[in-house]
């Protein structure tokens, strides 16, 4: 099954944001490009490593927002991932220079979430889709609120 069309636009003069012309969400985008370490024996992106690369887009977006997450760990707070999703659409392959966006989406009391698009740099096409679930825990590994900066965040991603 194809995915619906992404056409992402620069947003707002800033080509760290895009917003899709189909939907109106905005997301924030970075580029990467894959190592053949990434690879698989059949020549494509291994599956796993698009988790890695969710990652990669998720500390862009934060550092991007002036909020590392090297300092929500400092301020005694972490977001272990507590469930995860991906829907594949077409490969990468070695040295392939990719789009990954990023957005904030569902915010809880204890629990946040992020989408996902990961796009071929050259056709434009979609590579997959997904979402990562985070749950707010202390150093105590208790679950606890989502801190106020990353709330904020939330509040003030455009829309």
């Amino acid at each position: 099954m194809r995915p619906k069309p992404f056409l992402p636009e620069v947003f707002s003069h800033d080509e760290r944001y895009v917003r899709d012309k189909t939907d109106g969400k905005v997301w924030h985008r970075c580029q990467h490009r894959t190592l053949y370490v990434d690879t698989d024996r059949s020549q494509v992106v291994y599956h796993a490593n698009y988790l890695r690369y969710f990652e990669f887009g998720r500390a862009s977006l934060m550092r991007d927002a002036a909020y590392a997450y090297r300092e929500i760990e400092e301020s005694g707070y972490s977001y272990p991932i507590i469930e995860i999703g991906v829907n594949y659409y077409s490969p990468l392959y070695y040295d392939d220079l990719m789009w990954i966006h990023t957005r904030p989406s569902v915010l809880e009391r204890v629990r946040l979430q992020f989408e996902y698009i990961i796009t071929d740099e050259k056709s434009g096409e979609i590579v997959c889709k997904g979402f990562s679930r985070h749950c707010a825990i202390n150093g105590a590994g208790t679950p606890v609120e989502v801190d106020e900066k990353t709330v904020h965040l939330w509040k003030i991603f455009p829309k």
